[in-house]
Formats: structure tokens, sequence, C-alpha cells
């Protein structure tokens, strides 16, 4: 049951919806004073997921952005104390990138403003309404439908699962997750 968006509806809703995510969690980001970009909001939700500090180019990796961006995003975490460049302990030539404690405290503020965020933005829809939008998202970021398992529930890879709302029980953010949030 194949239905293409001939009048371009959906893909226009989408894009609507990705703009207001983005004004709510920018303004929800500036009443808390957090002082980083979106960018920067994702390169320390990415920088937290690695158990130890990673290179400049694993991030631009995992970020999926040139290696100058990342370094231009650090500069700017540098300079406000929430990361470090430090030296690899094995490779004198390689600088790694590590969370502070005031980028730890900045990870805590960023969760709750995104928590507060996909709050007003789902306010609107009832539980039964928040788990199939769940089950929804969960087959556009997969691309792999329903087969995946039950509805509103996407295997993450750690063991949880979504909660019907996209995000992981327990609140956690994944260092998987989908571009609309940068």
């Amino acid at each position: 049951m194949n239905t293409p968006d001939a009048d371009g509806l959906l893909a226009e809703q989408l894009l609507r919806l990705t703009r207001r995510v983005h004004r709510i969690q920018k303004r929800h980001l500036e009443k808390r004073g957090i002082g980083i970009t979106p960018a920067q909001s994702r390169l320390l939700r990415t920088l937290a997921h690695y158990g130890s500090p990673p290179r400049m180019t694993d991030l631009a990796a995992r970020l999926e952005v040139v290696p100058r961006a990342v370094t231009t995003l650090v500069d700017g975490l540098e300079a406000s104390g929430k990361v470090r460049r430090v030296p690899d302990p094995t490779n004198r030539r390689v600088i790694r990138i590590e969370l502070t404690d005031a980028g730890r405290l900045a990870l805590r503020e960023l969760r709750g403003a995104r928590r507060a965020a996909a709050e007003d933005i789902l306010a609107p829809l009832t539980d039964e309404q928040r788990t199939v939008l769940g089950g929804l998202l969960d087959t556009l970021v997969d691309g792999m439908g329903a087969a995946t398992g039950a509805p509103g529930t996407v295997p993450d890879g750690t063991g949880s699962a979504a909660n019907g709302t996209g995000t992981a029980v327990g609140g956690s953010d994944t260092a998987q997750e989908p571009k609309l949030d940068c």
C-alpha cells in the first residue's frame, strides 16, 4: 500500500515539524542559559557516548561532517570550558577530546531542555497517539518497517527499546540519533 506523496504534503509537513522542533529546542536552550549551539550540543552528546576520549577524526566520522567542522565546534566548546584537548597516551601526534565537569553539567541541562522541547511538541497527543507516532518514527528512522518489533518499540543494540515517543527507555540519548536536532 505504497501511495506516493503526489502533492508533497507529507514532505512539507516533515520539514515544518523539523523547523518547529529546532525553534522550540533552541528556545529551551536559551531559557536555560547554556550558551551553546545545537551543533555543539550534538557534539557534546556524541562525545559522551565514547568510553575514552576520541580523536577529532572519530567525532567527524560519527557526526558525518568534515574534520574542519569538528575543529570549529571543539574550539568553541573548549573556549567555554566544556571540553579539553588531551594528548593521546600512545601517540604524541594525536589529540583527543574529553568532556570536562562543565561539559557534563551542560549535558544534563541539554537533556532537560530536549525533554522539555519534546513535551511541548507532544503535548497535544494522547498516549495512544504518542505510541503510534513512536512506531511511525521508528519505521522512518530505521527504514525497516514493522518487522523490527512490537508497535512503538525498536531494538537499539543496547537491550533497551524505544518507549513510543522515540526516546529510549530511561531517557538516554544515543549516538545513532536522527539528524533533525542539529
